[in-house]
């Protein structure tokens, strides 16, 4: 498999990352200084991630006003919508039930060998966000351009949703099928700004791997090794499930999937932040084949409600506190605890450290000490990285399932003109420009 030059250059950006932070971990004389040296490389990822997060809200809003226009009626968006959360519920289920099989055979928290915070111990994370009324409130934009300036992906999906269906409903309309054109075109005029971003990903990578290494040290992933270990094994079994079910739907198409996206997910990983990968991911689906209708509606619902790598974490780490802490949880202890990650993670949207806050808020249901989240804060970036990854791929393939579904897909020989550079458009892009516009 080659490698593009862009991927390339950020796996050598994350080796020299890792080079260049063990040797100012080294020199640091004290863990203040450490923090200091790394602070200036956090000032460069901060900054990438600034330029990543302004062309967010608006590729998100035009894409999906655009999809949303094109489609007959609300139905449409109800049955993609249905079939979306359908497999994202399931997918979460799945993500879950294989954290809790692994954490039992893997036993990471067993004999932990490093002393364990005091259970009066304070987390520094808020729980109290994370309930049902706030969630819901939270949904519901109460101003738009509030939304968009702080990127609250889920109060965008809401007002594009309406205001896209609105805009179908009129786009008899002269002046309502100009919007609806102009809406479309800043498509491809936010994907350029993207790949004028994507230049600056190896120095955001680099800055993002040497900050934490300069902060932590490589001794650290010694002392966790067998709960990163062990973390990392289970991931890559939720991979393979991930892809056999993409390949019940996809076929043998779902390894050129997983090949397409392999540069988002690197991205993801190695900036363990998942809107750093969103604009190439979007960009890399189309190349595949996915209509950008359903790219515009699927996606963004996915990055709120389809967080497997998120899932699996708070399982594991759940079980690994209770190991440690040597509180056993019986099979339906467990069980109940799953279905209690299964509803509190649907409500983590917009939440500061999302996966932490839900482990810290159910620990105490089920008598384990809150405290016990600061055993696995030190490395939390480290593992952050890997869930990353596995909720971009599993965002990746439910988009491209419910396209398969849809029948919003295209052949795999016009995916591969378009991979190749072909600038020419589908049928239903090529309408005159007088037309009403029909967006693929």
């Amino acid at each position: 498999m080659k490698l593009n030059k862009q991927t390339t250059w950020i796996l050598i950006a994350m080796a020299l990352g890792v080079v260049v932070g063990y040797i100012c971990h080294k020199m640091a004389d004290t863990p203040e200084q450490a923090h200091a040296i790394a602070s200036y490389f956090g000032m460069v990822t901060d900054m990438f991630l600034r330029l990543i997060k302004m062309i967010i809200a608006p590729l998100i809003f035009a894409t999906l006003v655009a999809g949303m226009a094109s489609m007959d009626d609300a139905a449409t968006v109800g049955r993609i919508g249905g079939r979306a959360v359908g497999w994202f519920l399931l997918a979460s289920l799945v993500s879950l039930t294989v954290g809790l099989i692994f954490a039992n055979i893997f036993q990471p928290g067993a004999n932990v060998g490093i002393p364990l915070p005091a259970e009066s111990a304070h987390l520094g994370v808020d729980t109290s966000a994370l309930n049902l009324k706030t969630f819901l409130t939270h949904v519901v934009p109460r101003n738009f351009f509030e939304s968009m300036s702080k990127n609250e992906i889920l109060q965008i999906l809401v007002f594009s949703v309406f205001f896209g269906l609105a805009l179908g409903k009129v786009r008899g309309n002269p002046q309502a099928n100009t919007l609806a054109q102009t809406i479309e075109g800043a498509v491809p005029v936010m994907l350029t700004v993207t790949n004028y971003v994507m230049y600056f990903a190896p120095l955001g990578v680099f800055a993002a791997v040497a900050n934490i290494i300069t902060t932590e040290g490589l001794g650290i992933l010694a002392v966790y090794g067998k709960f990163l270990g062990s973390f990392y094994a289970t991931l890559v079994v939720l991979w393979l499930i991930l892809l056999a079910a993409g390949f019940l739907v996809l076929k043998g198409r779902v390894f050129t999937l997983f090949k397409e996206i392999r540069q988002p997910m690197l991205l993801g990983f190695s900036t363990a932040s998942s809107e750093a990968a969103y604009p190439r991911l979007m960009e890399k689906l189309e190349v595949f084949g996915v209509r950008k209708r359903v790219i515009g509606f699927v996606l963004p619902l996915g990055y709120s409600f389809n967080l497997d790598g998120s899932m699996i974490y708070t399982a594991f780490a759940a079980l690994f506190i209770s190991q440690a802490y040597d509180v056993p949880l019986t099979l339906q202890q467990q069980i109940i605890m799953l279905l209690v990650l299964m509803i509190s993670s649907k409500g983590i949207a917009g939440v500061p450290r999302s996966a932490l806050v839900v482990v810290a808020a159910v620990l105490p249901m089920f008598g384990l000490p809150e405290a016990g989240v600061l055993l696995i804060m030190g490395i939390d970036h480290f593992l952050d990285m890997g869930r990353t990854a596995t909720n971009v791929l599993g965002n990746g393939i439910a988009t491209a399932v419910v396209a398969k579904w849809e029948g919003a897909i295209d052949a795999p020989d016009e995916a591969d003109s378009r991979a190749a550079g072909s600038s020419q458009p589908r049928p239903e892009e090529a309408a005159p420009a007088s037309s009403a516009p029909v967006i693929a």
